[in-house]
């Protein structure tokens, strides 16, 4: 949603690097871009002149004059500004005192409010609560029935004792839910209530009179992030007219410029708490301005990354799959099966270019990203299920009519099956030593690559001038003791054994005479 916004912000800070100080009219020069780039992001006009005279006032201020990189201290101030404007700190849901807790959601009709309760709910169960979802939408048709396949997905209770489609006093349900509740102990309930296509009294009443039966403990109003600027206008109405806690947004994951969600926060006073950024009902987190301001500058997003891994891995077989890669078999041990495993794990977290799209700088390359085809893991399950049990665990057997059979049993190309085994073995080999300490391959300098090229020469340098003993004996217990090194080397550690060891580290008693 915030692609064009944040491909002008990042070529407009692209023309500060390697400025040793700012001038007077780089600064206004700066203002300028990231003036036009929130406007064309759809994002209130007040939004945008109080943020660009904070952004203006602090970038001549001390803390950029006095900077040994005044562009970075530039980006750090639009980085904070932006947090600022989209409410500062991450609000959380205020549960009563005394169950259950009772959240209203209320909105205009198309919002998204019904598929959001659902959201909600399976999002809450998550957190270890047993909420309950109310049908007070009784004039729209169908929405009885939608709610309650929305909550069976979400495996979450419903409460719908009226049909619907205009039929039902929803104010009652809304004051009867509470007691079904406290009944059946669930300890949150959910109301969803009706919308209407536009701002009218008829609306503002019902939801007012919704909200004075059960007197909600938190009031979200749910709002389309796809609207643009009315999305401000409904959103004063609704506080004025009926009020509400927290904002929603719905639909994140769409292609409008978003500058309404840039601006609620900061109009009306109320924080945005949740954001919905997919189809599905698992796309659907707590809302972090600090997060979204750093997706929105292309800083990525590893904190929300890192939290969908620990939802989806489970410690146990990460600790399984470690202990496989860290084996005295090179990580042989690691099987397709293994590897499969590990594909499914990554795929329940969700789409692939949405994670890439949490990375650092990979807002530089989001063309190739959004390029992805899905199903390329889908193919390579496809292939792995095709192999028998003993080819998954020694890959090694797959020869060409093996192949062959692999190719026509999941429907690809022999080239395919060819280089998926290959890809495989590569990246065993890699995991394995990175998983032993040896660091990334490839990469000079660092442990486990063999050191710069100065090193290399200096270690060639060493090996030439080097002399072996006359002596047969001596000269065969240096061999050993070199080809002991050696081994031990390649499991890690500073000197060459693990670092627990390397304080203890004594030759053997056989060898001590020869030194």
């Amino acid at each position: 949603m915030f692609d064009t916004l944040s491909d002008r912000l990042s070529a407009t800070f692209k023309n500060l690097r390697g400025k040793g100080r700012l001038s007077e009219a780089d600064i206004d020069a700066t203002a300028r871009e990231i003036r036009i780039a929130l406007l064309e992001a759809d994002v209130a006009l007040p939004v945008v002149r109080a943020f660009i005279a904070n952004v203006k006032e602090r970038a001549r201020g001390v803390e950029v004059s006095q900077a040994l990189n005044p562009a970075q201290q530039v980006v750090k101030i639009v980085n904070e500004e932006l947090v600022s404007i989209l409410g500062g700190e991450t609000r959380r849901l205020r549960f009563a005192k005394t169950a259950p807790t009772v959240i209203m959601l209320a909105g205009l009709q198309g919002a998204g409010k019904t598929t959001l309760a659902g959201k909600l709910g399976l999002w809450l169960k998550g957190q270890g609560h047993s909420p309950l979802l109310v049908a007070c939408d009784l004039q729209r048709p169908n929405a009885v029935n939608q709610l309650s396949v929305v909550a069976e997905r979400a495996g979450v209770a419903v409460y719908a004792p009226e049909p619907g489609n205009g039929v039902g006093d929803p104010v009652q349900v809304a004051k009867d839910s509470i007691e079904f509740a406290k009944a059946k102990v669930h300890d949150i309930v959910i109301v969803d209530t009706a919308g209407r296509l536009g701002i009218d009294q008829e609306l503002m009443q019902q939801a007012a009179d919704i909200r004075d039966a059960v007197s909600p403990d938190e009031i979200l109003f749910v709002v389309d992030a796809m609207i643009g600027q009315d999305a401000v206008n409904t959103a004063e109405a609704f506080r004025d007219g009926v009020g509400f806690d927290g904002v929603v947004l719905s639909k994140l994951d769409g292609d409008a410029r978003g500058g309404a969600a840039l601006s609620i926060a900061h109009v009306t006073g109320k924080q945005v708490m949740f954001a919905s950024n997919g189809e599905k009902l698992e796309d659907f987190d707590a809302f972090h301005p600090d997060r979204m301001a750093s997706r929105i500058l292309d800083m990525g997003d590893l904190l929300t990354l890192i939290e969908q891994a620990e939802k989806t891995f489970s410690q146990e077989e990460a600790a399984k799959m470690a202990s496989k890669l860290q084996s005295s078999k090179g990580g042989k041990d690691f099987t397709l099966d293994d590897f499969l495993a590990q594909m499914e794990q990554v795929r329940k977290m969700g789409s692939i270019s949405k994670l890439l799209g949490m990375l650092p700088g990979m807002g530089q390359i989001k063309d190739q990203i959004n390029n992805i085809d899905e199903r390329d893991i889908d193919r390579t399950a496809a292939i792995i299920k095709s192999m028998t049990p003993k080819e998954r665990a020694e890959p090694t057997l797959i020869n060409g009519s093996r192949r062959a059979r692999i190719a026509k049993g999941s429907g690809v190309e022999v080239s395919a099956v060819k280089s998926l085994v290959e890809r495989f073995f590569e990246a065993r080999k890699m995991m394995s030593k990175m998983a032993q300490g040896g660091g990334m391959p490839g990469m000079p300098g660092m442990p486990g690559m063999g050191g710069g090229p100065g090193r290399q020469k200096k270690q060639v340098k060493q090996a030439k001038g080097k002399r072996k003993s006359g002596n047969p004996m001596k000269r065969k217990a240096e061999e050993a003791a070199a080809a002991e090194r050696r081994e031990q080397a390649a499991q890690g550690g500073a000197l060459g054994l693990p670092a627990q060891e390397e304080k203890n580290f004594e030759l053997p008693d056989e060898f001590k005479k020869f030194m």
